[in-house]
């Protein structure tokens, strides 16, 4: 996937008629897929190039940066799953004060029409965008309207009750919610990280551990969790403590560390998927190693039915 930047590259000749999703697509959740698979189905039947706009930094941590979430993706993560939905092209608007002032037809007649030459914009139905967010679909359609491009929405995607969001997505994971924020998502919340070498306690009780340094913000609650371990191409069942393990340590310090089953390989210096499945209790302190041993064999064993009946 063509990856450039607004305002230091150009558009690639190759691309052609660009067919643009635009928006923050933070997490890639079912909604933002309705779109990009939309994005991708029109691209194919009109010969055109597929691309998905986004910005980065993420627009609160300009405009309003004491209230600005964690996100729930890396900029690695969102472009590999933008480009794992069949998107061909990524265009990140660098995001900067200056920007975040331009009137809603400024950012139109630069970035889509002067920059990309747009031939069709897809948004989500809440989509807003310009100086106060003071643009929305009707204004976007208007301005297409006068230069040159379509502008088509997406009708929201709810689950249960509710409409999807990245929102309500960070809300659950902040809640340790894991498998209802997988369902939102269509995937796993993940973390993705190096392993590093840690004191190697865990070898000691039996439960070898990797410790994941990662750059992910958004880590889920305290707690022991079943999760998913990719390494390379493979997947592996796994039991993480995300916490500060108060039995064997006292700096307070929070630690991701994974018990992969059925595994001994050496990990060190090895990139890791994190994947988090079903939240299994809360982290807390033992009053000896033996019982934190015998309560880590129970969270294995829990976790070992789930997986049996997740056929993982």
């Amino acid at each position: 996937m063509d990856v450039i930047h607004f305002p230091e590259d150009a558009r690639p000749s190759r691309w052609v008629d660009p067919v643009l999703a635009l928006g923050n697509f933070d997490g890639v959740h079912r909604g933002h897929r309705k779109i990009l698979d939309r994005l991708h189905r029109v691209a194919v039947e009109r010969g055109a190039t597929s691309v998905a706009m986004t910005f980065d930094p993420h627009p609160p941590r300009v405009v309003r940066p004491d209230k600005a979430p964690a996100l729930l993706m890396t900029k690695a993560q969102k472009l590999e799953a933008i480009a794992d939905a069949g998107v061909q092209g990524a265009a990140i608007v660098r995001f900067t004060p200056e920007l975040s002032r331009w009137e809603p037809e400024t950012f139109v007649r630069t970035v889509l029409v002067d920059w990309l030459h747009v031939s069709e914009v897809w948004v989500g139905a809440n989509f807003l965008f310009g100086h106060d967010r003071t643009g929305n679909f009707s204004m976007l359609r208007d301005l297409g309207a006068r230069y040159g491009f379509k502008a088509e929405k997406i009708d929201p995607v709810r689950y249960k009750d509710f409409v999807v969001s990245s929102t309500r997505v960070r809300r659950l994971v902040s809640e340790g919610r894991m498998d209802e924020a997988g369902a939102l998502l269509g995937h796993q919340y993940y973390l993705d990280g190096t392993v590093m070498r840690g004191d190697q306690r865990g070898r000691t009780i039996g439960f070898p551990t990797a410790n994941v340094c990662t750059e992910n913000e958004l880590l889920p609650p305290h707690g022991v969790y079943a999760t998913t371990v990719r390494v390379g191409a493979i997947e592996h069942a796994s039991v993480t403590n995300v916490g500060t393990r108060p039995t064997v340590d006292q700096s307070g310090r929070t630690v991701v560390e994974t018990h992969i089953f059925d595994m001994d390989a050496d990990l060190y210096g090895r990139s890791i998927r994190v994947g988090f499945v079903q939240r299994l209790r809360d982290e807390r302190a033992f009053e000896s190693v033996e019982a934190l041993r015998a309560q880590i064999d129970a969270d294995c064993q829990r976790a070992r039915v789930l997986f049996g009946r997740l056929s993982l």
